[in-house]
């Protein structure tokens, strides 16, 4: 019988994050970011609260460093986070139920940052696939993104 792996699923760190709706529009362009309103849904998934944002919120897109790992693997892209968003806190194997609709790409990695294993999986699937990945005891942490675009969502941590 195989063990049950137990995770947790960590948005976006708001530290870095909150401030930037302090900003102009030309000092967010100078960081490479915007403002807008959200004018469908799904289609903004808020990577702070781990929500699709609603119809007329106000979001920023920016670019968002997910992984300022020293090793090649250091990564970052863009991402969208809802104005006054409170940071998600799921409970343990909890899954957002932003990531249940959207087509994702699963990127693991072990303790020196280093990619071990990478997967595309519907979201739906999700809870067991991250077991699945876990089963390996070489990864320590999952990234989830968006497969289409590749954007970030999320990681996944190993609980023991």
């Amino acid at each position: 019988m195989k063990k049950k792996h137990n995770f947790r699923i960590v948005p976006a760190d708001g530290s870095r994050i909150n401030h930037l709706f302090l900003l102009n529009e030309g000092e967010l362009a100078s960081l490479g970011a915007v403002r807008m309103i959200v004018d469908k849904k799904p289609g903004y998934p808020c990577r702070l609260s781990l929500q699709d944002a609603e119809i007329g919120e106000e979001v920023l897109l920016f670019p968002y460093e997910h992984h300022p790992a020293a090793s090649p693997y250091r990564a970052s892209g863009p991402v969208y986070v809802r104005k006054n968003a409170r940071p998600a806190n799921p409970g343990i194997n909890e899954i957002p139920a932003m990531l249940n609709h959207r087509l994702l790409s699963l990127r693991a990695y072990d303790a020196r940052a280093m990619m071990v294993e990478g997967r595309v999986v519907q979201g739906v699937n999700l809870r067991e696939e991250i077991g699945s990945m876990f089963d390996n005891e070489r990864i320590a942490y999952i990234h989830i993104h968006n497969a289409g675009p590749g954007c970030f969502n999320c990681q996944a941590n190993r609980v023991d």
